[in-house]
C-alpha cells in the first residue's frame, strides 16, 4: 500500500490532475486510437446479426481501444530519444520529459495488458490473439523498422488495417472473407494517409534518422507513384463490402464517387509533388475514411 501511494505521489509530482491526464491522453496518440475505435465499432455493427449485442459491443472497443492506446505509448517509449530531434513531435509527453519514461512504459504495458484480458475474457479468444498480435506486431516489428527500412509503412500497414477485423472478429467469432474484405480496404487506405504525412514531414524523419521512403525519394517520383497506385487500388477494394453483402447500393455508389475523388486528389499530388497537394491527400484521407465507413453502417444489409 505504501509503495502504491509512493509512486501515485510520484506520478502526479509537481503537476496537476488534469495536466497529467491530458498527458496520458497525449501519450495514447488519440488521433490514431480515435480512428482506431470508430473501424473496430463499424466492423462490430456490420459483422453483428441476430440482434445487437450492447455488451459485446462495448467490450470490443473499449478492448481494442485500450490496447491500441498502449501501442501507441510504447511506440513513443522506444522512440522518445528521436522523438525529441523532430519539430513534430518533440513536445510529446515522453519526448518532451513532461512524463518520465518509465511511467510511459509501465502506462503502455498496463493499457495493452488490460484491453487483452477484457477480450479474452469478455468477447472471444480470436479478438483477444488477433488484438495482442497487432500490438506485438506495431512495437516490435513496424517501430524498430522505421529505422532500419523504407519497408516500415507497409509492415505498419497489417496492424494498422486490422481494427475493422477485430470489430468484426469480434461480433461473429470469425474472421471470413467479409472481415478480410474490411481488412483490405483500412489497408489500401492507409498507403496514401501515411505516405503523404511522409512527404510533408519528410525533414523531420531525416533529422530523426528515420528510414522513410519520401526522405531517399528526393524529387517524390516515388513516393507519388505509391500514393497513386494505392489510392487506384482503394477505389475497387472499396467497392467489395457491397460485393461481399455487407453494405448495399447506396455504399456502393457512395464509395465509387468518393473514391474517384480521392484518386484525384492523389493524382494531382502525382503531377505536383507540392506540400498543399500533399496536405489536400492527407485531410482528403482523413474524411474518406470515417464517411466510408458511417455509410457502411447506415446501408449495413440485415
Amino acid at each position: 500500500m505504501r509503495n502504491t501511494r509512493a509512486y501515485a505521489q510520484d506520478v502526479f509530482a509537481g503537476v496537476s490532475l488534469k495536466e497529467r491526464v491530458a498527458d496520458f491522453w497525449e501519450l495514447s496518440k488519440p488521433g490514431i486510437t480515435s480512428l482506431v475505435l470508430i473501424a473496430a465499432a463499424a466492423g462490430y455493427y456490420v459483422g453483428s446479426r441476430d440482434g445487437f449485442d450492447l455488451q459485446g459491443f462495448l467490450l470490443t472497443v473499449a478492448g481494442v481501444g485500450l490496447v491500441a492506446a498502449g501501442a501507441g505509448a510504447l511506440n513513443e517509449y522506444l522512440e522518445r530519444g528521436l522523438d525529441a530531434r523532430m519539430k513534430r513531435t518533440r513536445s510529446r509527453p515522453l519526448a518532451s520529459g513532461r512524463v518520465p519514461s518509465r511511467h510511459g512504459l509501465i502506462y503502455g504495458i498496463s493499457a495493452g495488458a488490460l484491453g487483452t484480458l477484457i477480450l479474452l475474457a469478455g468477447v472471444n479468444l480470436l479478438t483477444a490473439a488477433l488484438t495482442a498480435s497487432t500490438l506485438l506486431l506495431y512495437v516490435f516489428a513496424y517501430t524498430p523498422l522505421k529505422r532500419k527500412s523504407t519497408l516500415n509503412t507497409l509492415v505498419g500497414g497489417l496492424p494498422g488495417a486490422a481494427p475493422p477485423l477485430l470489430g468484426w472478429a469480434g461480433a461473429r467469432g470469425t474472421i471470413g472473407v467479409e472481415g478480410l474484405v474490411l481488412f483490405a480496404l483500412l489497408f489500401f487506405w492507409q498507403m496514401p494517409h501515411f505516405l503523404s504525412i511522409a512527404w510533408m514531414c519528410r525533414e523531420d524523419y531525416e533529422a530523426a534518422g528515420f528510414k522513410m521512403l519520401s526522405v531517399q525519394d528526393t524529387e517524390g517520383k516515388a513516393t507519388a507513384r505509391h500514393i497513386l497506385l494505392n489510392a487506384a487500388a482503394l477505389l475497387p477494394v472499396s467497392l467489395l463490402p457491397t460485393m461481399a453483402g455487407i453494405s448495399g447500393g447506396t455504399y456502393f455508389v457512395f464509395a465509387a464517387a468518393t473514391g474517384l475523388g480521392f484518386f484525384a486528389l492523389s493524382a494531382l499530388f502525382a503531377v505536383t509533388k507540392s506540400q498543399m497537394h500533399a496536405k489536400r491527400v492527407f485531410f482528403g484521407s482523413l474524411l474518406h475514411l470515417p464517411m466510408l465507413l458511417v455509410v457502411m453502417v447506415l446501408d449495413k444489409v440485415v
